[in-house]
């Protein structure tokens, strides 16, 4: 039977919540699969089995023999016992095969890790000539939870202990008497040698734990800080993580937009997938964050929009005479929007809708002189919005799906701004929402999770939330 390395993380005594986030958090369900990936990547990619390695040939010239662990003088040489072990010498151990990773959570308690390895020993025999051995390990570790000076979570080690496996003699020669004094050496060794492993593994993990807390710029606007809320939470499936993102101004100042008025009903994860929930809350903070440094107003002259789009006073008579008093035909027009309230945002039964409230002012544009004000409308401008995952962010595509608008003021007669929605929609369309569109290429970004791709998930949006959902 192959061995196990065993180790418990004791990550909370509480069950994940029943579905529903209270909170305007980003919620993290990391299937087990997930964990064992990283932790199986970090093994083939890492320097944790060539330092080990490094270290028992540095420290060890040689477990048996005269200048070994149980010649004379050695750990093991009292009353002669083990007098016979001279005929063995230079036994070392030089090979570590990469161990295989298998996980089981456990419900309201921790996480059991298990990596399966062979320890390869190499010396001369007794008879002369190669002796090589293979010998099955199976180390269990106790791992406690703590806190970093950083806030977040830690692992530490609180006992480790190994079990010698199956001893298999690959070459050479071996009697039983010296098969049993290299059996009886190698459980006085190994765990001195191989329990260090443990914390090399647990640093690793810490370090995946660690990259929840990060800071993530959003270009010009401000950044993003994920924090974790609460300790992680365990299912039999998943770890379920409650990430809190504070969103910063250039400045360093919290900003603090509405939250949803209730909590989040979050669907059921299945098994082999992992899981991150995108609250409204930080797709109205961008758009917030978008209005008070004004990007989301803009003066729309002609140079602005193609040939084919009127913005002329000669357009604007043939639908609303009556708004432009005196004015000659053949002028060119400035529409200058503005935008004095945060945007809405509704997520909501797969549809993402931005709601931009605009105050736009409609004058005649003389490129070389003053602009003269015509009419002032207020308009809603109501936008779908297109979603798609990458590694890092959320990214946010808009197209007009409709604009209304009432008059607000005129400076000549009051007109029936109906009239006139098509042709602003048309403008808007060509000149407004593009600009939008790379505004928003800040993205809303992903808290990094044991560094889960979220680039081909699975898209949902449900109440005041999205969900990503990637196969393990």
């Amino acid at each position: 039977m192959l061995g196990m390395w065993s180790l418990l993380l004791l990550w909370g005594l509480a069950t994940p919540c029943q579905g529903l986030l209270e909170k305007v958090g980003t919620l993290a369900r990391i299937d087990k699969d997930e964990l064992g990936k990283a932790i199986q990547n970090s093994l083939v990619g890492g320097p944790i089995l060539q330092n080990v390695l490094g270290t028992v040939t540095s420290v060890n010239q040689g477990l048996l023999g005269s200048g070994g662990l149980l010649g004379g003088g050695g750990l093991l040489s009292y009353g002669g016992v083990f007098g016979v072990v001279e005929e063995i010498s230079g036994l070392k151990i030089e090979e570590l095969t990469l161990p295989k990773v298998s996980l089981k959570l456990l419900p309201g308690f921790g996480v059991q890790l298990s990596l399966h390895t062979k320890v390869g020993l190499h010396g001369s025999g007794p008879l002369g000539g190669l002796l090589q051995l293979a010998a099955e390990v199976n180390v269990s570790s106790r791992v406690a939870l703590g806190v970093s000076s950083r806030g977040t979570p830690i692992l530490v080690l609180k006992r480790c202990s190994t079990l010698l496996g199956h001893i298999s003699l690959l070459s050479g020669l071996l009697p039983p008497p010296l098969f049993g004094v290299v059996e009886q050496t190698l459980f006085k060794v190994l765990p001195g040698l191989l329990c260090p492993m443990v914390d090399s593994v647990l640093g690793v993990v810490n370090e995946l734990l660690g990259t929840v807390l990060s800071l993530v710029p959003l270009g010009a606007l401000g950044s993003v800080e994920f924090t974790l809320a609460t300790l992680p939470l365990i299912s039999n499936q998943y770890i379920e993580l409650d990430i809190n993102p504070i969103v910063k101004s250039v400045a360093g100042d919290v900003i603090d937009f509405p939250k949803p008025p209730k909590p989040i009903k979050v669907p059921p994860k299945e098994d082999h997938t992992s899981q991150v929930v995108v609250p409204l809350y930080l797709f109205s903070t961008v758009f917030g964050l978008l209005q008070t440094n004004g990007a989301l107003d803009i003066d729309i002259t002609p140079e602005l929009v193609p040939s084919n789009v009127p913005l002329t006073t000669t357009d604007l008579a043939a639908l609303v005479p009556e708004a432009l008093g005196k004015l000659p035909p053949g002028q060119q027009l400035l529409l200058s929007m503005r935008v004095k309230e945060a945007p809405s945002v509704t997520l909501q039964k797969g549809k993402a809708i931005i709601s931009i409230p605009a105050n736009i002012h409609v004058l005649s544009y003389h490129p070389k002189g003053t602009p003269e004000a015509l009419f002032e409308l207020n308009a809603v401008l109501t936008l779908n919005a297109q979603l798609a995952p990458s590694a890092t962010k959320l990214h946010l595509s808009l197209s007009l799906e409709r604009l209304s608008a009432k008059l607000a003021s005129s400076f000549s007669h009051a007109f029936d701004v109906t009239r006139l929605e098509e042709w602003l929609s048309d403008v808007v369309r060509v000149a407004y929402v593009p600009k939008l569109n790379v505004d928003l290429d800040v993205g809303i970004p992903l808290p990094k999770v044991l560094n889960v791709n979220f680039a081909n998930a699975a898209l949902e949006i449900i109440e005041n939330a999205v969900v990503l959902t990637v196969a393990s």
